[in-house]
């Protein structure tokens, strides 16, 4: 698999805990009508099955997938909830993203 093909499933499956999470939260905590809800948690259960087709094992493919959980919410909270990150959400990220790195794409 090629390192474009595993950061696109990353992603896909950041947008889709990340969207059906907040689906869930506007539904739960805001008062949404009950399909919001709904919608969340069907789009949640898609997250759980994009990180199969990862060419690693689980242990690996969820704990790189944490480092792309955290730079995801980071543009989420930026993009969707206008909460603007700081300089150091900023290193953090890159910092994530090193460790995603070696653990997924160093040469073993």
């Amino acid at each position: 698999m090629l390192i474009t093909q595993s950061i696109a499933l990353f992603v896909l499956a950041g947008l889709f805990e990340i969207g059906g999470g907040y689906l869930v939260w506007q539904w739960w905590r805001n008062g949404s009508h009950w399909s919001v809800g709904l919608l969340g948690a069907v789009i949640l259960i898609l997250y759980g099955i994009v990180p199969t087709y990862q060419p690693s094992h689980f242990g690996r493919v969820y704990a790189a997938y944490g480092g792309w959980f955290i730079i995801l919410s980071i543009l989420w909270g930026w993009l969707v909830d206008h909460v603007e990150p700081d300089r150091f959400d900023v290193i953090g990220a890159m910092v994530c993203l090193v460790g995603v790195a070696v653990m997924m794409y160093w040469p073993r």
